[in-house]
């Protein structure tokens, strides 16, 4: 089996996540870590045994060795990046947002579609084994979603990373936290986005964004989605999905699941890891090897995109 050399774009809490998961796929290997401050990315590559360091992207673009990207970069600098990623011939994943804009979105799904690369968005919450678990019920007929109830919850009043770090970069509500939920709604219910709404609270003085947003949503289905976000929540944190059904409800979070009554549901058996990160960091290598489109290319999770952009334009009138 050919080892699939991978450049690494972004140090922080979340690249960090990919560079553990990577450790557990036998046949990958990351040559090339990419990040801003060049004595940190150094330590980073120390400690994981990655030959190759940089500042700038273009220097590990070209790199022949180099297959694939992940991008774990600022939201803003997603689209542009995977762009030069599939000119540079390589494979990619991005993590979510796809993009900032539905422009930049439509310009990644053309460019793989001219290149026919693997180009894929790390829309976790299709492979967290919580949710495969209820899309596996959905799938086979045993439960009809009705309602989603969800719930996006951090305490950020200040700009920092997941691993307490200042951000050199704005978190957004709407094109990061939401655009799991709403791609999640689609995929889940099996329907499409025919309906969708928001109202946001006050622009944050500092950070220039709203920090608390809702959002409601409606499936070609007829389900029903209602999305509640806030950066203002100082506790408990994370993202938790109810699932209401015709025979039963489940609550998940990340790759935990309970249903109605606080009963724990086994899903150490739905996929060979716990970890989403690590099972999405498999689909897109799998679909590098097996010439194929992954879960969660850049086509299918478009659909989206168009949502957001809807539900930003609807936010700018009611400014």
């Amino acid at each position: 089996m050919k080892t699939i050399k991978v450049a690494l774009a972004g140090a922080g809490a979340f690249g960090i996540k990919h560079l553990d998961a990577i450790k557990l796929i036998d046949g990958v290997e990351v040559v090339s870590l990419i990040s801003r401050d060049l004595a940190k990315t150094r330590e980073v590559a120390d400690k994981y045994g990655i030959g190759h360091v940089a500042t700038d992207l273009a220097d590990s673009l070209a790199m022949k060795e180099v297959d694939a990207v992940i991008l774990c970069t600022p939201t803003q600098m997603h689209a542009d990046q995977a762009v030069a990623c599939m000119n540079a011939g390589k494979h990619v994943q991005v993590e979510i947002p796809l993009a900032d804009s539905l422009a930049g979105a439509e310009a990644v799904v053309a460019l793989q579609r001219k290149t026919g690369l693997v180009a894929m968005c790390g829309h976790t919450r299709r492979f967290n084994p919580s949710h495969q678990w209820v899309h596996n019920k959905v799938t086979a007929g045993e439960f009809n979603i009705q309602q989603m109830d969800v719930q996006t919850y951090f305490f950020r009043r200040s700009n920092m990373n997941a691993l307490g770090q200042p951000r050199s970069w704005t978190d957004h509500l709407l094109w990061h936290h939401a655009a799991h939920t709403v791609d999640l709604f689609a995929y889940q219910t099996g329907g499409s986005i025919v309906a969708a709404n928001a109202l946001q609270g006050p622009i944050h003085p500092g950070l220039g964004i709203a920090m608390d947003m809702s959002i409601q949503l409606k499936s070609s289905t007829g389900a029903i989605c209602t999305l509640s976000l806030s950066f203002n929540n100082d506790g408990p944190l994370g993202t938790f999905f109810r699932y209401i059904g015709d025979s039963g409800t489940y609550i998940a979070r990340y790759d935990d699941l309970i249903d109605g009554k606080d009963n724990k549901i086994d899903v150490t058996k739905v996929d060979v890891s716990m970890n989403g990160i690590e099972l999405q960091d498999r689909e897109f290598f799998a679909a590098i090897r097996e010439g194929r489109e992954p879960n969660g290319s850049v086509a299918q999770v478009l659909p989206c995109y168009y949502t957001l952009h809807q539900l930003e334009q609807q936010l700018a009138k009611r400014a």
